[in-house]
């Protein structure tokens, strides 16, 4: 699995993808800080948070898109059906090395916090609920991602079902309460309060590990097939 964490790494950071995600990212993000400190006068780590949440739902894509469906379209997929390693190792090593980017680019906004140290004392435990908060809902988001990319050999496609899922997740609450339940946004709302909620660590890394076992699931039919 590590051998496949290095490879997905060197493929984010030796070509554009990475920097595309983390660019964009921060792009955003800034805009969100700056509308927060210069016009509201906010000095509230965790507002940027509840703001950006939002970002992931059009910048995951950008990660995950090109997962399988790229190896899919180019035909090496028949050489991860075929390789010695389990397929288990193969996406928990995609998926891992997904992870890595979004903690490196979580690790920047931390400049953010700086910042408002120096302006004002933002809470440190909240800043960390919500951090902990917002990397739970990555995680969550990328395992989806992934899956969606498993489904097509087309990298649009997979971008566009994941961003319309995750856009269904976040409105869907809006047009009655009852689904509530399908929205992670919601969740990670908690966590910027301040307040980490055993059930919802649990939600979370429940709809993360039964994305990523619906991926290996979807791979191991398709190797069975082949």
């Amino acid at each position: 699995m590590l051998a496949v964490i290095k490879k997905e790494l060197k493929s984010y950071l030796l070509s554009p993808v990475g920097y595309i995600f983390i660019g964009l990212f921060l792009l955003i993000f800034s805009l969100f800080f700056y509308m927060n400190i210069f016009k509201y006068q906010s000095v509230n780590f965790e507002n940027l948070f509840i703001n950006g949440s939002t970002i992931l739902t059009f910048v995951v894509p950008v990660l995950t898109m090109r997962m399988f469906s790229e190896e899919r379209k180019n035909g090496t997929e028949q050489l991860i059906l075929t390789s010695p390693r389990s397929i288990t190792s193969i996406v928990l090593g995609k998926f891992f090395a997904a992870a890595i980017v979004m903690i490196i680019t979580e690790l920047f906004t931390l400049m953010y916090f700086a910042i408002l140290s120096y302006f004002g004392k933002p809470s440190i435990m909240v800043a960390i609920s919500t951090l902990l908060g917002f990397l739970l809902l990555s995680l969550a988001y990328i395992s989806f991602g992934m899956f969606a990319s498993s489904l097509t050999e087309n990298q649009i496609v997979a971008s566009v079902l994941t961003i319309g899922v995750f856009m269904g997740m976040w409105f869907l609450p809006y047009v009655n309460k009852v689904f509530d339940v399908f929205s992670l946004i919601n969740k990670f709302e908690n966590f910027s309060y301040g307040l980490i909620s055993i059930s919802e660590i649990i939600t979370f890394v429940s709809f993360t590990l039964t994305f990523i076992l619906l991926t290996i699931i979807v791979l191991q039919r398709r190797k069975s097939i082949k």
